[in-house]
């Protein structure tokens, strides 16, 4: 499993999805993008019932992989990209950089090791996808301005205070105690958990940046569906159409 860019482990119920590019600060690049897209239809579609996000070796993730980019980041991204039914959690140490932060930021929960480094560099680097904005509707307007426009780093105790993160944990801790919260969240009533996260995602704001992902790869979606190509043939053929709703 070390050539895979991601592994998916399902486990009493809760799925565990590590980053698995070591070697490489599990920057993010196109392999990874679409394994981590296809992760969160399988958790969608499995038995599973809750998700953590973490991470091997010693970094969550330096952000998207500078020698080779993701062709299409927010479509990797869980809750925008893929609106997850159920529950995530992310166990993240070391860095975590850029596309980490947005990752992290679309979760339910977050456990970080004391060594976790949080990190938005996009205003140093020149470039934005913006789809951090989000986050300060989800910790204090200022201390996300800080993060966002100054590009320092913010370390996991700041997070912690803030509320990006709900525990904090010693180094090499943080999956075993978000499994903890897995297993606690499995336990619960499935359609109680889907309908308050439900709820909650029509309270947080969403910025410009993740309404139109979500837009254009809904749109994309039925483009690319087997009922489009079907309607087509039909159309040529001169015959009704025959939809399947795929």
């Amino acid at each position: 499993m070390a050539d895979q860019p991601l592994t998916y482990e399902s486990r009493d119920g809760v799925a565990i999805i590590t980053l698995n590019r070591p070697e490489k600060r599990n920057a993010i690049n196109n392999d990874m993008a679409h394994a981590l897209r296809a992760a969160w239809l399988r958790l969608n579609q499995s038995d599973d019932r809750v998700g953590v996000i973490t991470h091997a070796g010693e970094h969550f993730t330096g952000g998207a992989d500078i020698k080779g980019p993701p062709e299409d980041f927010p479509a990797c991204v869980p809750n925008v990209g893929v609106v997850v039914e159920k529950p995530l959690i992310a166990a993240v140490g070391g860095w975590v950089v850029g596309g980490g932060v947005v990752i992290v930021q679309m979760c339910d929960l977050c456990v970080a090791a004391d060594d976790a480094r949080f990190m938005f560099p996009e205003a140093k680097v020149g470039f934005t996808g913006a789809l951090i904005a989000g986050l300060a509707a989800r910790i204090p307007h200022k201390v996300a301005m800080e993060l966002m426009l100054l590009g320092d780093e913010v370390n996991a105790e700041r997070m912690y205070q803030v509320g990006l993160v709900n525990k904090l944990v010693q180094r090499g801790q943080q999956l075993e105690a978000a499994l903890d919260y897995a297993r606690r969240l499995a336990a619960n009533a499935p359609r109680v958990l889907q309908v308050l996260r439900e709820f909650v995602g029509h309270v947080v704001p969403k910025g410009p940046s993740e309404l139109a992902a979500y837009g254009r790869l809904a749109i994309g979606s039925v483009r690319q569906s087997d009922d489009a190509k079907e309607g087509i043939a039909a159309f040529k053929e001169k015959r009704k159409p025959r939809f399947q709703g795929r």
